[in-house]
């Protein structure tokens, strides 16, 4: 049998793979009381950053796939946080805008990030230089053409 193969905690995939998880699990009970999972807490934030955006474009930033994206979104209607309309200019275009439940909610989100860096151990600074690493990672695998 050959040495080559190294072990999972000997991989950098495996890192990321066990922090993203231990990172959800914190984001867990931070989230219930808002009726929110992990990956809606990611749309309605970047809802808030920016009303009214498309489907298309909130799969973009979210890096989510449309058959991903849409069942998501049907939760958060359900819920009555959102509501999704056909673009009067082009009905292909779908336009997901905040209910006033929706932007109620973002006062109840703001102490999220604090509570995932105090949980996380790391100075704002490094944080910051860590995310910025992961990204410079994602981008790099992402043109690599390997994919």
């Amino acid at each position: 049998m050959s040495d080559v193969l190294p072990r999972p905690a000997e991989m950098l995939c495996f890192s990321l793979y066990a922090a993203n998880h231990a990172l959800t699990r914190v984001y867990k009970p931070l989230l219930e009381p808002l009726g929110l999972t992990y990956p809606q807490f990611l749309v309605m934030l970047s809802l808030w950053a920016e009303d009214g955006l498309t489907v298309g474009q909130i799969g973009d930033r979210l890096f989510l796939e449309s058959n991903t994206l849409t069942p998501l979104l049907k939760r958060l209607e359900a819920a009555g946080l959102v509501a999704r309309a056909r673009d009067a200019r082009d009905e292909r275009v779908v336009r997901v805008r905040l209910t006033p439940a929706g932007r109620g909610l973002r006062e109840g989100a703001e102490a999220i990030p604090g509570c995932i860096l105090q949980a996380s151990g790391l100075e704002a600074q490094e944080a910051t230089r860590l995310r910025e690493e992961v990204e410079r990672l994602r981008r790099a695998l992402e043109t690599s053409g390997a994919g």
